[in-house]
């Protein structure tokens, strides 16, 4: 997960306990980006330093998701700017945290994403069962089904993908994720992948990383650890995985779920009409590579070329292009009152004439979408992304841009 604990910072108040209840933010001297005069630069509230693994809705690890945000600071947001009933959008939504968080609290939703794994984990989420036992009872039966599947040519597999798993375990998983092909199971098909690589046994892999697919031969030698490379049976790793991601279920029945979904670009995107929220993260612009670093699970997902997803979030272009489309969008449809809340990730690099991400949505967002008034920037101080780019450096400050819009009337 992104955010974990870290070094305590010297802040110092700001005001008030919020009148939801929420803790106050901090006050700390103005930093990057810079912020136009009469807005006010916070840090983070301390509690969002503390893990939340222990207690948050189980869902949120249905599946690993570079860059994800913590789902206590996705709360807070949805509380602070949203009420329940409201609608709340999430047009960059990823892993599905801040549309499962939005639902949790009784906020309607509407999530979209171009990459097909990130909307894959959004809909198992957000219309997970509500029973464990009807879940597994209902897996048992595609597993029972998938044994009657016939049996994959391997040779028809990419080696780097055979490398992955022994041969009995990868057919195992091949045949059930052409069962739910047809029936369109995306929490079934999130749980597969939610255990498709790691070194730990409860997993389907030979020994590897859980959050980016590489092998850990070298760590875990065949002939130092051959019960990690021997055959692993999907059936009792499946159902164990669903008793973990149901352990702390989203306590809302399936009816009264109230999300549309949409896998599409930003260009594509139909906002609703009269929206009432959005909070949403960009892509983090030259720090992470979804494609990439999800290669496995998009290639099991049907995905053949995975890299190209990087093609849309790698270059500051990209940004812009589709910061303007947004802010365009977001002047014909919040609706006065509303909020749009932006969770950037900007980088401590040397300052580039093109500056920096959060900087240039503040003059797109001015020049688009003028009814947008900015109420504060929160500064959120984050550690190294191990996983970056390799020539990357990585983001290690959020800033969280918080407009509100009104009107002359």
């Amino acid at each position: 997960m992104r955010h974990t604990a870290r070094p305590r910072r010297r802040l110092h108040r700001a005001g008030g306990i919020h009148h939801d209840g929420l803790m106050p933010l901090i006050a700390v001297a103005p930093s990057r980006p810079t912020a136009p005069q009469g807005v006010q630069v916070v840090a983070a509230p301390p509690h969002w330093e503390t893990p939340c693994t222990h207690t948050e809705c189980t869902l949120h690890q249905l599946s690993p998701y570079i860059g994800k945000l913590k789902s206590r600071i996705a709360a807070d947001l949805v509380r602070r700017y949203s009420r329940r009933g409201d609608l709340v959008a999430d047009v960059f939504c990823g892993s599905g945290t801040i549309p499962l968080e939005a639902l949790r609290l009784g906020r309607r939703v509407f999530a979209a994403d171009t990459n097909p794994y990130a909307m894959l984990l959004t809909r198992a989420k957000v219309n997970a069962p509500v029973s464990l036992e009807a879940a597994q009872s209902h897996a048992a039966v595609l597993l029972d089904n998938a044994e009657h599947q016939p049996a994959p040519d391997l040779r028809r597999v990419p080696t780097w993908v055979r490398r992955f798993f022994h041969p009995r375990t990868l057919k195992e998983v091949l045949r059930f994720a052409k069962t739910l092909q047809p029936v369109g199971d995306s929490f079934a098909f999130a749980c597969l992948l939610g255990i498709l690589h790691h070194q730990r046994r409860g997993f389907l892999s030979h020994p590897s990383s859980h959050l980016i697919p590489y092998l850990r031969d070298k760590k875990y030698p065949p002939h130092a650890f051959p019960e990690l490379w021997s055959y692993r049976p999907l059936r009792p790793r499946l159902l164990a995985k669903i008793g973990r991601t149901l352990r702390r279920p989203l306590p809302i029945p399936q009816i009264q779920r109230h999300a549309r979904l949409e896998s599409a670009s930003i260009e594509q995107i139909e906002l609703p009409d009269r929206l009432d929220c959005l909070i949403t993260s960009p892509p983090y612009m030259n720090a992470l590579d979804y494609g990439r670093d999800n290669r496995l699970r998009l290639w099991l997902a049907g995905t053949d070329r995975p890299e190209e997803l990087d093609r849309f979030t790698g270059g500051f272009e990209a940004f812009r292009s589709a910061i303007q489309i947004l802010a365009t969008k977001l002047e014909q449809r919040l609706k006065p009152s509303g909020h749009a809340i932006f969770v950037i990730g900007d980088r401590q690099t040397r300052r580039s004439a093109t500056g920096y991400p959060s900087e240039e949505l503040m003059r797109i967002v001015r020049q688009r979408s003028p009814s947008l008034k900015l109420q504060s920037i929160v500064c959120d101080e984050i550690p190294d992304i191990r996983r970056a780019r390799r020539h990357g450096r990585g983001v290690k400050r959020e800033h969280i841009v918080v407009y509100r819009k009104v009107t002359n009337a």
